[in-house]
């Protein structure tokens, strides 16, 4: 297997290891649903994969297909199959640990943008699919994981809409003001080029990993705003064979999500 890989891949990866095995995950479409395949391959059988249109526990059928949602593929051998409602009420309640989600652009204290850019919310710059459950996954699960390209115009001081909450204005109990459950919100942003976490005082994002080549002020000349920094950055470890294998031969062949080594 070669040792090239794409910065989707090396994400996927990074999502895969964070997560605990017999935990419960909440999953959205693209990157966050072949991670946690690649997960439940390789490194957490026992995690339970939940989806918004209602399946729980499924071993997600491969190869992957595009739009591959709320389909028998993505929800064979599911322990059951609800509706929305439910799936959300079960968050609200506290079953969910994690909820894994992409977006657009995010700001210092993790709240993310996956609606609108530019413009205004009745005429945009670019529309893109909204929330689609995000906001409720972001609300409701313990520990939110981030998945995001690395690039300057995504991560900024103020985003131009907040599809999903992080710590919001980032003062101390605004999420709980808000309604929101305590002790929840994000835990890691995880990009093409490094992983932030979020410092629990200030609760804005804290530099604390790096791809190999990188540096940290390469990291921050792709921000619009100053993360914290860690006292010890650690280094990431690339994709592993077995995990490029099994995304490229078994979970995404057609290289969907995956995209192609250049």
């Amino acid at each position: 297997m070669s040792g090239k890989f794409t910065d989707v891949e090396f994400m996927i990866c990074q999502s895969a290891r964070a997560v605990g095995d017999s935990s419960t995950v909440f999953v959205g479409y693209g990157m966050p649903q072949i991670a946690m395949i690649l997960a439940q391959r390789l490194y957490a059988p026992d995690i339970i994969q939940v989806y918004e249109y209602g399946a729980i526990g499924p071993e997600v059928a491969t190869p992957f297909r595009r739009n591959m949602m709320a389909d028998a593929r993505n929800s064979y051998r599911s322990y059951c199959w609800t509706d929305m409602n439910s799936m959300m009420a079960y968050a609200q309640a506290g079953f969910i640990d994690y909820g894994v989600l992409g977006a657009a652009q995010i700001d210092p204290f993790g709240n993310i943008n996956s609606t609108m850019i530019g413009g205004t919310y009745e005429r945009p710059g670019k529309r893109f699919t909204g929330s689609g459950g995000g906001n409720e996954v972001a609300s409701l699960c313990w520990r939110t994981l981030l998945l995001m390209n690395h690039q300057k115009r995504r991560f900024l001081p103020k985003i131009d809409y907040i599809t999903s909450p992080g710590y919001l204005d980032g003062s101390p109990g605004a999420r709980e003001r808000a309604g929101l459950p305590a002790g929840t919100g994000p835990s890691r942003v995880i990009t093409s080029i490094a992983a932030f976490d979020f410092n629990p005082e200030s609760t804005r994002m804290r530099l604390v990993a790096l791809r190999d080549g990188v540096t940290k002020d390469g990291v921050l000349a792709e921000m619009e705003f100053e993360p914290e920094v860690a006292d010890t950055i650690e280094p990431i470890e690339p994709p592993r064979p077995e995990e490029l294998e099994m995304l490229r031969t078994d979970i995404d062949p057609d290289r969907v999500i995956i995209g192609r080594v250049k």
